[in-house]
């Protein structure tokens, strides 16, 4: 009995590992969704109550942080500030290679995906094109997310976006491609209230995300899946040793 009820212990555990990893990739694709239609007040409910968006050089905290983001400056920036769908106007946004690490207690998790967006204005509301900006373009970044799973308005706990970390990576005009092209999205150097549209909180020197064609390295949330946490330059070395 003993044993039965280990494993039946041990095959619950991988469940609900499974159901969480897969409440969280459904809550982040649906983040994709509701950003393509610049529909602040549904990003925002994804939320934690205290959660927050990191964005180019600045943190964006609480919903009414995260709707000054996604409704004051790009729902006016994209949409006029209407809500989306828009004819005419491209805002596809592409969610892939996840990679999901769920706590032991199933109260909070990380997780890593690859973000890619086609923009653009048809020539029919070349007129709405906002100065600067090109009329087709690609962007591609990294998320680093945090979530934690409370309680719903209905008491139910459920999975929610503590904190988006998204780290743009490069820009690009559609028509030059990303070898002729600088990032048109520069970093905020003043927070709100003083820029209407600035983040609560300016990162500090060292979290600093200069844009294409800078680079930088973005840490991983997940351990090595061979070598696990541990996992060192060192150590994959001293395995070279043992080989024949």
């Amino acid at each position: 009995m003993a044993d039965t009820e280990a494993r039946l212990a041990a095959l619950e555990s991988r469940v609900n590992e499974l159901e969480d990893t897969n409440a969280i990739r459904r809550l982040q694709n649906s983040y994709g969704y509701y950003i393509d239609y610049n529909r602040p007040e549904e990003v925002a409910a994804l939320f934690s109550d205290d959660g927050a968006v990191v964005f180019l050089s600045g943190e964006y905290r609480g919903h009414a942080g995260i709707v000054r983001l996604y409704g004051t400056w790009f729902q006016n920036l994209f949409t006029g500030g209407r809500r989306g769908p828009v004819k005419g106007l491209l805002l596809d946004h592409f969610q892939f290679q996840d990679v999901i690490t769920v706590a032991p207690d199933r109260r909070s998790a990380k997780g890593r995906f690859r973000g890619v967006l086609a923009g653009g204005w048809h020539d029919e509301i070349l007129d709405s094109l906002p100065e600067g900006m090109p009329q087709q373009f690609w962007e591609a970044g990294l998320y680093e997310n945090d979530y934690v799973r409370e309680a719903n308005t209905a008491g139910e706990l459920v999975w929610k976006i503590k904190r988006l970390n998204y780290m743009m990576q490069w820009q690009a005009d559609y028509e030059t491609g990303w070898a002729h092209t600088v990032a048109h999205l520069q970093p905020a150097m003043q927070c709100f209230p003083d820029n209407p549209i600035g983040p609560d909180v300016i990162l500090s020197e060292d979290e600093w995300r200069p844009t294409w064609p800078n680079r930088q390295e973005v840490k991983m949330s997940f351990a090595h899946p061979v070598l696990g946490a541990a996992f060192a330059v060192e150590n994959f070395a001293r395995l070279q040793e043992k080989w024949p």
